[in-house]
């Protein structure tokens, strides 16, 4: 079992790789419908993403590997196949997220603890059945005025590790993601701070539940000054400020970093990883997990109409192969412009 743990998360951060995160709920993606004039039924909201999934070019070359949600793993594609199988076929993974939700945290105002623990033994075996091969739980933790405590960061610590253990039990890479928002006017320096606390409490609840590290991917934020901050940080500011705090946090059993997006534009995502892989040379893999910004381009080229397919899945392609040159620090504006 411990070999196969291995064996995935390598695969997850194969050379000029990342992970597309195609895992929104059915309310996260009837907005982004919304934007587009589409309804959001289950047949287009499985046309869509068949129609990435069948983007060969981004899926066999740029893409290790697929979060979906629990509606989309259960899905065939229009032909019959089992959408999972569409994506192995390709040479990527399946994955799963198996969080439900994250929900106020008790005496906490303000702060928020991820659920999902109940039954999620029983959900992993049965995912397994269905062909997914890793998972993702995602904590969100909020930069404010005396936030977050000490009780947010533990609990959500915690609970990621409760799921990375029963994961790993089941065969599934655990991917766990302790996001801090970039929502708020705090800078750069206090998003250091709490994306530090965060990650040496993950660490060390890790280990107390016994997670083997070689077989775990993290999906972390950025370093990044907040959205309201009246000064941003430029990206080698970004690239040095989150390479530091994961020097000091960031055991080098870990294979694989893939970042969030987190709601900064596609090109900028793209920009801040290209600079940390061009600047540094780290002991962990560092690449992609995104969602939106691997999407946005697709989504609005498709527009929800079937004869406008080609279109979108040259965008998403597009923006699969920036960030593929990003993981090894060879994007720049010239190659995204001549591209």
């Amino acid at each position: 079992m411990t070999a196969q743990l291995e064996t995935i998360a390598q695969a997850m951060v194969a050379e000029g790789k990342g992970i597309l995160a195609a895992d929104e709920s059915t309310g996260t993606i009837e907005k982004r419908f919304d934007t587009i004039g589409a309804q959001c039924t289950e047949e287009n909201r499985r046309d869509y993403r068949e129609m990435l999934f069948r983007a060969h070019d981004a899926m066999s070359n740029c893409v290790s590997g697929v979060i979906l949600y629990d509606e989309t793993l259960r899905q065939k594609a229009r032909d019959g196949t089992p959408i999972s199988k569409v994506i192995s076929d390709t040479g990527a993974l399946p994955g799963i997220k198996v969080d439900t939700g994250a929900k106020d945290l008790a005496h906490c105002p303000g702060e928020k603890i991820t659920e999902g623990l109940d039954g999620l033994r029983e959900r992993f075996a049965e995912y397994y059945g269905l062909g997914a091969r890793f998972a993702k739980w995602r904590a969100v933790i909020t930069i404010g005025t005396d936030i977050p405590s000490g009780t947010c960061i533990q609990a959500n610590a915690h609970a990621l590790a409760r799921y990375a253990a029963l994961a790993q039990e089941a065969n599934i890479v655990p991917i766990v993601e302790p996001e801090v928002l970039m929502d708020g006017p705090h800078d750069i320096a206090r998003c250091l701070e709490v994306t530090e606390a965060a990650l040496n409490a993950l660490y060390a609840e890790l280990g107390a539940q016994r997670v083997l590290l070689e077989g775990t991917i993290l999906k972390p934020n950025m370093v990044l000054s907040g959205t309201a901050c009246g000064t941003q940080a430029g990206v080698e500011e970004v690239a040095e400020q989150t390479v530091k705090c994961f020097q000091r946090c960031i055991p080098e059993a870990v294979p694989g970093i893939c970042f969030l997006s987190g709601g900064q534009s596609d090109e900028a995502a793209t920009a801040h990883l290209s600079a940390m892989n061009a600047m540094f040379d780290t002991p962990w893999k560092l690449s992609f997990s995104y969602g939106r910004a691997l999407q946005a381009a697709a989504l609005k080229a498709w527009g929800g109409k079937p004869e406008n397919e080609a279109a979108a899945q040259a965008a998403f392609s597009h923006r699969a192969k920036m960030n593929s040159l990003a993981t090894s620090g060879k994007w720049n504006t010239d190659v995204e412009k001549a591209a």
